[in-house]
């Protein structure tokens, strides 16, 4: 059992409630598009936008899924052979096509050998369910709980879409995740934090942050720099005060899933810390026992 003493809800326990084995997850690629990029909702996508920095190299559209998650799973198996899988349905939106071949894209993932459940990142407009027969989280990407900031950064729908979907699908018994960008362009400490408390009347299981990035070959990268004052780009240390106190203002029973993300280094403009995940959730840790 798990006897380690921690400051927040972490993802690794919240997982051993439904696993009594170790899981890990693989993303994917379905070869879906984005209803913010084809017409439907909007085009363009989102202004801080590129797919490439986080779909592993085994996550091309080109490959079957099927084959995508026995890549994966080379990937991980060699640390821990008997490690169980979570198909993460990654890239774009995960829900945004017809059911017949969203089903099909599911059950193929199911049924791989070793995968125990499913992970779908999506919108705040589109969602079908299967539940009954199988972990499933539904992750939406919520970004911020401004509308302005949403409309700024071309994000095509409202918070009240995010919030409703949340409802919708935290009402039918699914898990639901949310996902948030703290530090858009035009949004201050005070209103970063207190969109914590907003985000914590949702019935939300587990959130996930990060810092905002500027992506080469997004709209937002030639937006910092024709406009790098409407910008402010933390330093490690103001990002995990940041952090602490955002977490400070959560529901206390949400399960924090990740405070950064790394991009690769060549697509990444700033800010480049140099820390991996686990680096920075020790130095997070270390602060909050700093500051009682």
């Amino acid at each position: 059992m798990e006897t380690k003493s921690t400051l927040y809800n972490e993802f690794p326990l919240f997982l051993k409630r439904y696993f009594s084995y170790k899981v890990q997850k693989i993303s994917l690629n379905a070869g879906f598009t984005c209803p913010n990029r084809d017409g439907n909702k909007g085009v363009g996508g989102c202004t801080y936008c590129n797919n490439q920095t986080f779909n592993p190299d085994y996550c091309r559209t080109e490959k079957s899924i099927t084959r995508q998650l026995e890549e994966g799973k080379q990937f991980f198996a060699h640390k821990y052979p008997e490690m169980k899988y979570l198909a993460y349905f990654q890239a774009y939106t995960n829900t945004y096509g017809e059911l017949e071949d969203l089903k099909r894209k599911y059950e193929e993932a199911l049924s791989a050998d070793g995968v125990v459940g499913l992970v779908i990142g999506t919108r705040p407009d589109y969602l079908e369910e299967m539940n009954r027969h199988t972990f499933l989280l539904v992750e939406y990407g919520i970004e911020s709980t401004d509308d302005k900031t949403l409309y700024r950064i071309n994000r095509g729908h409202t918070f009240h879409a995010a919030a409703d979907a949340v409802e919708r699908t935290a009402s039918r018994g699914i898990l639901t995740g949310g996902h948030v960008i703290l530090g858009l362009p035009g949004e201050t400490h005070e209103s970063i934090v207190a969109q914590a408390g907003v985000l914590s009347r949702l019935p939300l299981t587990t959130l996930k942050m990060h810092q905002l990035q500027l992506i080469r070959g997004t709209r937002m990268a030639l937006e910092y720099r024709q406009h790098p004052e409407d910008f402010h780009l933390f330093g490690v240390d103001e990002y995990i005060d940041l952090v602490i106190d955002y977490i400070e203002h959560l529901r206390p029973d949400l399960v924090l899933e990740r405070f950064v993300s790394q991009s690769p280094k060549e697509l990444l403009i700033a800010p480049d810390w140099g820390l991996k995940n686990y680096e920075f959730n020790h130095r997070v840790q270390k602060r909050m026992k700093e500051l009682g």
